[in-house]
Formats: structure tokens, sequence, C-alpha cells
């Protein structure tokens, strides 16, 4: 099971106590977002990824997994130092990505329609209209599950470069010399990186210019939602995973998840844990946690049976007494929330409101839905239980 990890970057003192935090830098002291006529960083540090311009000619990535890209124009001749497999020529036209959080990258950078041919989806699945439109009209294909893909399919897809999440489809790829781009980490990125995260990707398409702007727009996002909530009293205390049949998963304190809750004045139950987004925990600690807990985050989405608290304790009854089920609030993702990252800042301006209701009047939920007690009642069961009452 793989679960979308989202995180952004806030300005001034903050920005340093959680680049500090994460371990994550830009070596340059120019600014995040370039104005136009002025030069980029030549180097640029994105928790475990970086970018460095090396000449107008060629830019080299390091990705997820410890490797080096070269991206040189379509036109030039290759480089020698370097092996071929890891030469990748740009703008990229063709894209096979394996995960939707790299998806909505792409529909952030504006080049989705233009380049994906490839998904690991059906087309059941997606939720996405450009996704749906391309795999209908045949411009996308589905390659076969992320954990099993079909090779000829890939090859079918013709793609010029692959986004994945398992490093080990590299020594295929390299056969079919398709170059592979690893772009998940052993740890969940911290919220500054998975927020740069944009532009990592746009040196592949000659996008830096739009990752910019959706640079700045999370900021703004995250510029407001520090300050609506400075200075409150109220301090949930908030948990974000799930009980399942053989393992109990959460989000760490590392992901941008505790990070977003401490940063909205709350307090993030799994702090102190660190490790890959979706790790696993006892049950143990994660009832502990419970215990005094206001808010929980589930990962299952109304479709997987979180429909209401009644159904989720019949679902995992080592969580039924758990606060936030006996008397605090339950939220569920809706079958749309990961694969909207392009709408980051809602998202995280979202949780904030989840968080704190009272700095956000009449605010409507898009990304979650609040689960009530019980699951509501069938409109042929009510009709026909007051009729009953009537005739009693």
């Amino acid at each position: 099971m793989k679960h979308t990890i989202f995180v952004g970057l806030l300005g001034g003192c903050l920005v340093g106590l959680l680049l500090t935090l994460c371990g994550c830098r830009n070596d340059d002291t120019s600014p995040a977002g370039t104005e136009a006529g002025e030069q980029r960083p030549a180097f640029l540090q994105i928790g475990e990824f970086s970018i460095h311009r090396v000449s107008p000619e060629r830019t080299e990535v390091r990705d997820g997994a410890g490797r080096t890209l070269v991206l040189i124009p379509r036109e030039a001749p290759l480089p020698t130092d370097c092996p071929l497999n890891q030469v990748v020529r740009v703008p990229v036209k063709r894209v096979v990505a394996y995960g939707s959080f790299d998806i909505a990258v792409l529909r952030a950078l504006g080049v989705l329609e233009q380049v994906l041919v490839g998904v690991t989806e059906p087309e059941k699945h997606w939720h996405i209209p450009e996704i749906k439109r391309g795999m209908q009209a045949g411009r996308i294909i589905y390659v076969g599950d992320a954990s099993a893909v079909d090779y000829e399919r890939i090859k079918q897809a013709e793609p010029e470069l692959v986004l994945t999440w398992d490093p080990s489809i590299i020594p295929l790829m390299d056969e079919l010399h398709i170059p592979v781009a690893v772009t998940t980490t052993p740890a969940a990125m911290c919220l500054s990186a998975r927020m740069r995260f944009v532009q990592f990707l746009a040196p592949f398409f000659h996008k830096e210019k739009e990752a910019d702007a959706f640079f700045a727009r999370i900021d703004n996002a995250l510029r407001d939602i520090r300050a609506r909530t400075a200075g409150l009293a109220y301090q949930p205390k908030v948990m974000w995973g799930d009980i399942y049949e053989k393992r109990v998963l959460v989000e760490p304190g590392n992901a941008w998840v505790g990070e977003l809750v401490g940063l909205a004045q709350s307090d993030y139950q799994f702090e102190d844990v660190f490790g890959t987004s979706c790790i696993e925990i006892t049950v143990e600690r994660f009832l502990y946690s419970g215990q005094d807990a206001d808010i929980f985050f589930t990962y299952r989405t109304p479709r997987m049976g979180a429909t209401s608290k009644e159904a989720l304790a019949r679902l995992n009854p080592l969580i039924k007494d758990i606060a936030p089920l006996k008397r605090g609030r339950v939220y569920a993702p809706l079958p749309h929330y990961s694969q909207s990252a392009d709408r980051l800042d809602e998202i995280l301006t979202e949780i904030s409101a989840i968080l704190h209701p009272e700095a956000y009047p009449n605010y409507r939920l898009r990304y979650f839905t609040e689960l009530p007690a019980t699951d509501p009642k069938p409109d042929g069961f009510e009709k026909s239980h007051m009729h009953m009452s009537k005739k009693q």
C-alpha cells in the first residue's frame, strides 16, 4: 500500500527551523522563486534530492535512490562521462508514472496531458479528468499494477522517462534503454522537501517558472495558516493512521502531517516516531496515543468502510475505545484526496480548518469527511419505521 505524502514550506524564521529539523537546505542564497531575468541557483538541495545546473546544456539531478541523472537538450550529443541509461533528453515528452503524487505534480507543472502515456491504476480508479480522457482516447495506457507491472506494456508506451517509487525495476528498464527517476526516499520527506519536489521535476520539462509559482502558492497558504492559528488557546491532540488485520500504520513525526500539525498550534501524537511514510508501530503504542487524542485521521476512505465511527469500530474492534471514537472527531479522506497534490494549498488549509474550526468560520470540507457516530439509516428503513410507529 502506498500513500501519498503532501508538504510545503513557510517563509521567515520558521523556514530556518524547518530546514534545520529536516536536514533540507538550499546551498545557494538565492530565493526559491526566481523572477524573470534573474539567474537560477546553480545547486538546490531538496531533502535527499538535488539539482545541479552544471551548464546551460547540462543539469545533473540526484533521485531518491541516490543515482545521478544527467539532463541534456534533445538535440545535444550524448555525454561520454556517464552511463547512457542515466541520460535524459529534455524536455521529456513521454512519461510513465507510478504514483498519483508524481502525476499530480505533472498537473501542477501544466504538462500532464502532453506527456503522460502510462499509469499503474485502471481508469475506474482515477478522479483526474485528464487521465480519464487520455485513457478513453488511448493516449494513456494501463501498464499493470505497480507491484507487478507489465514490462511489455511499458515498452509499448514508449516512455522517455519512468517515475517510480520502486528501484527494483531499474535493471529491466536499463535493458529497455528507458531512464528511471526514483521519486521516494526511505524516510518520509520533510515539509520543505516535499513542497520543493515540484522544483525537482521541473527541469525534466523546462517548467521552472511553473514550479516557482506553485511553490509560492503553497508558501502563501502556509503563511495564512500560521497567521490564523497563532496564539490559539485550544491545541488539539491529533493522530493519523489506522490498525489493519496484521499491521498498525501511522504517519511519523518527520512527515508532512506531524510538521503541519505543529505549525497549526496542535499536538501530534506520533511526533517522536521517525521513518518512512505509513510506518509500522505496535498496537500498544497506537492505543496509548489514542487514550487522550481529540482528532483521528484514518487512512481508510468511505469506500473502504470508513462511513462512521461505529463502522470503524466494527472493522477494528481494538480501536473502539480510543478517545476520538468515543468523544472526539474522526475524519476520512475522500476518494479524490490522494490524487489532488496539485491542490496542496487547499488540502493544507483544510487540515488546519479541521484542527481549528474556530479560525475558519463556515469552512466546507472538500477533501475529507467527518464521520458521524453511526451510519445513517436507509430511506426505506426510515419510512418503514415511521409507518410502523404510526400504526402502534
